[in-house]
């Protein structure tokens, strides 16, 4: 089954693996120490990250390392700016819309007071 970055990162879990491992590559055994939960539970996680192609693992002796390949949550950034780009397009127009109608009502104050 192929997942997507989307799946790897909402997590917390996972989200925490890629954090320890974006700085340095690390063994399973590393990785699982900094976890309250059963090192199967964590290579599940380990499964998942290098299904999605965030992470690799290395074989350099009889130690597996994981490395991080961070390219891949582009796909994330691409897609938050996008909607980044959508609100900020809807709040500018609330903004405008807010403001015609304040220099309405200031206009209109004004004239109610000559008479």
């Amino acid at each position: 089954m192929r997942r997507d970055v989307f799946q790897a990162i909402a997590d917390p879990t996972r989200r925490e693996i890629i954090n320890l491992i974006a700085h340095r590559s690390l063994n399973l055994n590393a990785v699982a120490e900094n976890f309250d939960v059963s090192r199967p539970a964590i290579s599940k996680h380990i499964k998942i990250l290098t299904e999605c192609g965030l992470i690799v693992i290395n074989q350099q002796g009889r130690d597996r390392y994981c490395e991080a390949r961070l390219e891949k949550l582009s796909e994330v950034s691409d897609w938050v700016e996008e909607y980044r780009k959508f609100w900020t397009d809807k709040f500018d127009s609330l903004e405008n819309y807010l403001n015609q109608l304040q220099t309405k009502n200031k206009s209109n104050g004004r004239k109610k007071r000559k008479k």
